[in-house]
């Protein structure tokens, strides 16, 4: 049998030596970042068992439905993540900074470990977007009428934030205020 200085040159580190190697002493939640892949992973195959135990259809989504489902997914991750009024959602895992652009906060994650990755997840629409797409999907399947109303109600919402910026183009062109 080969050993592993003959396999690969070095012996096997452990999974804390491989963060530690990786993350390279910096604060870098590896491990809570692991826990929220698993969360993730345990309600999609939660989800995914219900739809079975349910005997639910999978939908065929039209290119109309992930229309819906990108302009409700920006709203709401941006809703969350940076939208004064969800503030108190966020304020366990972040600091107020000052804001970032209109009705929007500019916040900096506090903490280490499972509330720093919190704060990561909460304060950024990136991240939050991976999670609402997930729960938008989920919601097709079980109520897909109350699903495509809520994503046409986000879109909307995604339309007027634009045609808001639109105008306040317009006027500041046009020398108004």
């Amino acid at each position: 049998m080969t050993s592993p200085e003959q396999a690969g040159g070095r012996p096997r580190r452990g999974l804390g030596e491989e963060a530690e190697a990786y993350t390279a002493g910096t604060d870098h939640p590896l491990g809570a970042y692991a826990g929220a892949m698993g969360v993730y992973v345990a309600g999609i195959a939660a989800l995914a068992g219900l739809a079975r135990a349910t005997r639910r259809e999978l939908p065929d989504p039209t290119p109309w439905d992930v229309l819906l489902c990108a302009g409700a997914t920006h709203r709401l991750s941006r809703l969350v993540s940076k939208d004064p009024v969800t503030s108190p959602l966020r304020a366990p895992f972040a600091r107020y900074r000052g804001t970032s652009g209109p009705a929007e906060l500019e916040e900096e994650v506090r903490g280490r470990g499972a509330r720093k990755a919190v704060g990561e997840l909460l304060t950024c629409p990136f991240r939050t977007g991976m999670w609402i797409t997930t729960g938008i999907a989920a919601g097709m399947v079980f109520a897909p009428r109350a699903t495509r109303l809520a994503t046409a109600t986000l879109t909307a919402l995604t339309g007027s934030d634009f045609l808001h910026f639109v105008r306040v183009r317009v006027q500041q062109a046009a020398g108004e205020q």
